[in-house]
């Protein structure tokens, strides 16, 4: 082989890296809806035990405090009232429900670039929570969550690639009236995304109102159940095991206007659950399985996604803490528990306990998102913004948690083995020839097609990261979120439907 000169080779080393530069800037090479499963914290032995206890408490123990209404439509499907008052599901029911339960469904946003299906073992990430403070971008401190914050969240996220879709994250604390701020935080949600959404009742009286203001946004009466676009977040247990009425009045008046339904339970252990894992799995199974059956008594088949949230306390204290090892494995078990009875699932991650932007934000978000990305979740929620154990929410932390999720992704859709990406011939010419991979063929294609490349993380030498301002993350981050809220309204609600909802509805939001 003969021998290149000194200025070609520089001048071969130019051309490889502003190949690689093209190379660099690819399509998603890990987008939203990868296949998980991979990580399976419980055996199947393990979670057939968890199981069978599960249905072993619905049978004898039951569920108390269920309303009346609950109590004939379950009765009519196999269930029965103990000689405790409390309402109980024969496994034969209950396995009856979980079969002929909504195995997947479309969650449509408003524009259909956003619709995903929910089910399998595809992993999605989104929002959640119901922070009561935000970190302000002015003076770095918490303060009330305003209505401004919820619709600036909302139009935040909307620029977000890994974020696919918005659960209100904030509660717009400066609107005391509830059906004022049920109806706010849906018009709020309309104004700043096209994405799927979700939302809080806190009433079942603003079903209604909300779901009108949607199908007038949509075009007309009927328009919202063609394509329901937002799903209603509803908590039908009060751990331990008894049903919550408001609930349950919810849950009838959402199926009514077809608005799918996310079940959540969410215990905590050590206070409203057991402190074993293994225990408070068995507990929030028998919970999710009756916020199931509530459902499907009513209509069966219906849309709705079976979300487990395993919540820890720290028991030196009795705080709840969103982040670390046990919340992760809790939650990676519970979607494994979810998969294998083939329902749609739903886990929270990334509840980060720390206050600040910082490397302990860091560390918890990662650690809950990636197991539960690889356990494979369908919905991971809480996965972007959340701070202080949920009770805050930061612009920063939605923009560090996006790319955070690019990542995930990444992991999540593990290696390919085939013969191409095996590359033996690549490794043979490389070993005989110039003794490297740069240039190669198969290397720029694996370049677009095998690697995420980070936009906010720092790569550079230190002296290059000093030269252009020692940045920290947080500082970026920073910046990137006032870019983006300094933006226009994006106009995502026309000026009739706008001025419909104000003649109609105390509508807050300037």
């Amino acid at each position: 082989m003969d021998h290149m000169i000194p200025g070609e080779r520089r001048r071969g080393r130019s051309a490889r890296m502003a190949a690689r530069a093209i190379a660099a800037t690819p399509e998603n090479p890990a987008a939203p809806g990868q296949s998980g499963g991979q990580y399976r914290p419980l055996t199947d032995r393990q979670i057939d035990r968890i199981y069978d206890l599960a249905l072993k408490l619905l049978a004898e123990l039951g569920m108390g405090e269920a309303p009346q209404v609950l109590v004939e439509a379950a009765c009519a499907r196999g269930a029965f009232v103990n000689d405790l008052g409390r309402l109980c599901f024969p496994r034969e029911m209950v396995e009856d429900v979980i079969d002929s339960a909504c195995k997947s469904f479309i969650y449509y946003g408003r524009d259909r670039r956003h619709d995903f299906e929910v089910g399998g073992e595809r992993v999605y990430f989104g929002t959640g929570g119901a922070a009561v403070q935000t970190l302000d971008l002015e003076s770095g401190l918490y303060r009330p969550s305003t209505l401004t914050d919820l619709y600036d969240f909302t139009r935040l996220q909307d620029t977000l690639t890994n974020v696919s879709w918005f659960t209100r994250c904030c509660v717009a604390t400066d609107v005391p009236d509830l059906i004022d701020l049920d109806i706010n935080t849906a018009y709020a949600l309309l104004r700043g995304t096209t994405k799927p959404v979700g939302t809080s009742f806190t009433v079942a009286e603003t079903v209604d109102p909300i779901v009108d203001l949607f199908d007038h946004a949509l075009g007309g009466e009927g328009k919202f159940a063609e394509r329901p676009f937002c799903k209603a977040h509803i908590s039908p247990v009060v751990s331990p095991l008894r049903y919550g009425e408001d609930a349950v009045e919810v849950t009838v008046a959402c199926i009514k206007r077809n608005v799918p339904i996310n079940a959540i339970i969410a215990a905590q252990s050590g206070a409203t659950a057991p402190a074993t894992p293994a225990g408070f799995l068995v507990q929030s199974t028998a919970e999710t399985l009756a916020g199931l059956i509530l459902v499907n008594v009513f209509a069966p088949g219906y849309p709705v996604i079976f979300s487990n949230w395993p919540l820890v306390i720290d028991l030196r204290t009795g705080a709840f803490c969103g982040g670390g090892g046990e919340s992760s494995i809790l939650n990676a078990a519970a979607a494994q528990i979810s998969n294998r009875l083939g329902l749609p699932s739903g886990v929270a991650s990334s509840m980060a306990d720390s206050k600040a932007v910082d490397a302990q934000m860091g560390a918890e978000k990662a650690m809950s998102a990636l197991a539960c990305g690889l356990a494979g979740a369908n919905m991971v929620y809480e996965s972007a913004g959340m701070t202080a154990s949920l009770l805050g929410a930061s612009f920063e932390a939605f923009i560090l948690d996006d790319e955070m999720l690019g990542h995930v992704h990444r992991a999540v859709r593990g290696i390919e083995v085939t013969e191409e990406t095996l590359c033996e011939a690549s490794i043979r010419e490389a070993v005989l020839g110039e003794g490297h991979f740069l240039g190669g063929s198969e290397t720029m294609a694996s370049m677009s097609r095998d690697y995420f490349y980070p936009v906010l993380a720092d790569r550079d030498p230190p002296v290059t990261w000093a030269e252009k301002g020692a940045r920290d993350a947080w500082a970026i981050a920073h910046e990137k979120a006032r870019q983006i809220l300094a933006q226009p309204d994006p106009g995502y609600l026309d000026a009739k439907t706008d001025a419909w909802a104000r003649e109609r509805f105390n509508i807050l939001l300037a």
